[in-house]
C-alpha cells in the first residue's frame, strides 16, 4: 500500500541505457533513482546502492519516501537512494587533450567485458557515451575526453543528471581492470554540481582508491576544460567470486 506521504511510479529502462547483458548501466540507474530522492537539487552527494542488476523494458516501481528513494521489481529490491552530507574528494583535473590522448591506452580496445555498456562499450557515436578511460603517463589516474553526444538531451534540451552519473560510473571500473576483467557496481556516491551541455567536450578522470578481498574502490570526476568541477563520486564494485 502506498501512504500518502509516499510517491510511486512505474518505470521502465531503454535498451539503450543498459551496461552489462539485459541490465541498466549502473551509474545511469543510479542518476535516475538518485533524482527521484533528492530532486533537482546539487547541494549534498547521494549515495545509491545497487541491490540487483535492474532489467530493460520492464515495468519498476520507483517510490519515492521522504528524501529516500528505492526501484523496485516485484518483491525484489533492486536500487536504493539516500542523501548524504560527506563531501567527495575528485581525481586531479586531467586537461582536456591529454585526457583523449589516455583513450589509446583504454584496455577495453583490446577486451572488453560489456561491449555494448551505454558508458564505456564501443557503441555507434551518438548512441553511446563512449569513454574510454585510459592510463594517464606519469600518473596513478585513467582519463578519457568524453564529447557528449546531442542526442542525449531531454524534452526540456538538458542532459540529464543520470547521463552524469553514467560518466562517473564505468571510469572507477576501468582505473581497475586490465583487457577482459570485469565486475559490478555495488554502490556510487555522487554529486553533480553543474550542467553538462550537450555537444560540449568535457574531461572524465579516474582512480583506484584501494582493494578489499572481491571489492574494488574507486573515485571519478567530470571536469570542464578550463578545469572546473562538474561532479565527483566514489564507487565500489564486486569482482566475479
Amino acid at each position: 500500500m502506498t501512504t500518502a506521504a509516499e510517491l510511486q511510479t512505474v518505470v521502465t529502462v531503454p535498451a539503450r541505457f543498459r551496461g552489462p547483458e539485459g541490465a541498466a548501466n549502473g551509474g545511469w540507474i543510479a542518476g535516475t533513482v538518485s533524482e527521484a530522492s533528492h530532486g533537482a537539487r546539487h547541494d549534498s552527494a547521494v549515495e545509491v546502492t545497487l541491490h540487483a542488476p535492474t532489467p530493460l523494458e520492464t515495468g519498476l516501481s520507483l517510490r519515492q519516501l521522504a528524501n529516500s528513494a528505492t526501484l523496485t521489481h516485484g518483491d525484489t529490491l533492486l536500487v536504493e537512494a539516500l542523501p548524504v552530507t560527506e563531501q567527495l574528494t575528485a581525481p586531479a583535473f586531467v586537461p582536456f587533450n591529454e585526457a583523449a590522448r589516455a583513450e589509446g591506452g583504454f584496455a577495453g580496445l583490446a577486451d572488453h567485458a560489456f561491449p555494448d555498456c551505454f558508458a564505456c562499450g564501443l557503441r555507434a557515436p551518438g548512441d553511446g557515451l563512449r569513454i574510454f578511460p585510459g592510463q594517464v603517463s606519469g600518473t596513478d589516474l585513467v582519463a578519457a575526453g568524453w564529447r557528449v553526444p546531442v542526442t542525449l538531451t531531454d524534452e526540456d534540451g538538458v542532459v540529464p543528471d543520470a547521463v552524469v552519473w553514467a560518466a562517473l560510473d564505468c571510469v572507477t571500473g576501468w582505473a581497475h581492470f586490465t583487457p577482459g576483467e570485469s565486475a559490478l557496481l555495488g554502490r556510487l556516491t555522487a554529486q553533480v554540481h553543474r550542467r553538462v551541455y550537450p555537444g560540449g567536450t568535457y574531461s572524465v578522470v579516474g582512480r583506484a582508491t584501494g582493494r578489499e578481498g572481491r571489492k574494488l574502490f574507486g573515485e571519478s570526476a567530470v571536469y570542464e576544460v578550463d578545469g572546473t568541477l562538474v561532479a565527483a563520486a566514489k564507487a565500489v564494485w564486486i569482482a566475479p567470486a
